[in-house]
């Protein structure tokens, strides 16, 4: 399996980040010159809503970044109403693909699809059986097998992913963060997987924190304090009620990177079958964000190098060991 893209396919929360202690490089400072990072998502967008900032930031400064999408999205639907047309959904599927060629130049990424056909998203009380053949059914060796193969080849430093939770109980999200686990602690096991290539051992592992309380309620925050009107009171009072008691993922490691996020809305908007311009994903303006939240958030999952936390770096520790 090749790693070049395929062009024919086509409680209130942590505190909000303080000044960034290490302002960003300008962009064509090498400064990740011979770092590699993976990141494993389930369907085409994922990638352009979640660590997107982060990964332009990386590439714009040397580091080689690779996305790798588990399904092509094909049971999706159209989210964007300027795109329901006739033709659009008879060819909804090509389409995404099409999206997802334009996202990953627009962020500089390479990107593979690693060909499982999406779940859908079963809805109803008790939800429908998924469908034969998608990717959340399918066997754990059998699901990772071609990300362990990538992993192999294109030999990243870092991994990131979805918790065990897949971020929302999206089956192929739940899946995607199995399949990752797998192939990180997999990938370097001669034993394991033998046919495809020599073991790899990736050096960490993370998981996106995007969509939590206390970014929302920064960004919530600042517009009120800019006069502005917040489209996010409803959904934190429904975060308040619906979290008592329940513990979010700690976020040990934020990535300063505010001045990608045009880049990121870039990416998100060429998925319009998925993304309406309209929408509350660009309800807060750019200076807002960058000015309450700067940063996208992880948590470190697995390492094998030492680093401190919190990070402001997803190659903390790694930059003086790994080189090449």
């Amino acid at each position: 399996m090749s790693v070049v893209p395929d062009e024919s396919t086509t409680a209130r929360g942590p505190a909000a980040p303080g000044p960034v202690s290490n302002p960003l490089r300008r962009p064509g400072e090498r400064q990740w010159a011979g770092l590699r990072l993976l990141a494993v998502h389930a369907h085409p967008d994922d990638e352009s809503s979640k660590g997107a900032a982060t990964m332009a930031r990386y590439v714009r400064c040397g580091a080689d970044v690779l996305v790798a999408t588990m399904t092509g999205g094909e049971r999706g639907d159209i989210l964007n109403k300027a795109m329901e047309r006739p033709e659009v959904r008879a060819d909804l599927p090509a389409i995404r693909q099409e999206e997802m060629a334009r996202a990953r130049d627009i962020l500089g990424v390479r990107q593979q699809f690693l060909g499982f056909v999406d779940s859908g998203l079963p809805e109803g009380d008790p939800p429908p059986p998924l469908p034969d053949g998608c990717f959340a059914l399918q066997k754990l060796e059998d699901a990772a097998a071609p990300l362990v193969r990538l992993v192999r080849e294109f030999r990243p430093h870092v991994i990131l992913t979805y918790d065990q939770n897949g971020g929302y109980p999206h089956p192929d999200h739940v899946k995607t963060h199995e399949v990752a686990v797998e192939a990180f602690d997999a990938a370097d096991d001669a034993d394991l997987y033998p046919e495809f290539g020599r073991p790899w051992r990736p050096l960490k592992l993370y998981y996106f924190v995007t969509f939590h309380r206390a970014r929302f309620l920064a960004l919530h925050e600042e517009m009120l304090r800019r006069g502005l009107e917040s489209p996010y009171a409803e959904r934190l009072d429904e975060w308040t009620k619906a979290g008592r008691g329940r513990a979010e993922i700690a976020i040990t490691t934020r990535v300063p990177c505010g001045d990608f996020f045009a880049i990121r809305d870039r990416a998100l908007l060429a998925h319009a079958t998925q993304i309406d311009p309209a929408s509350s994903w660009f309800a807060c303006p750019l200076d807002a964000q960058q000015a309450a939240w700067p940063t996208e958030d992880y948590h470190l999952a697995s390492s094998r190098v030492d680093t401190e936390i919190p990070e402001d770096d997803l190659f903390a520790g790694i930059k003086e060991s790994a080189a090449g």
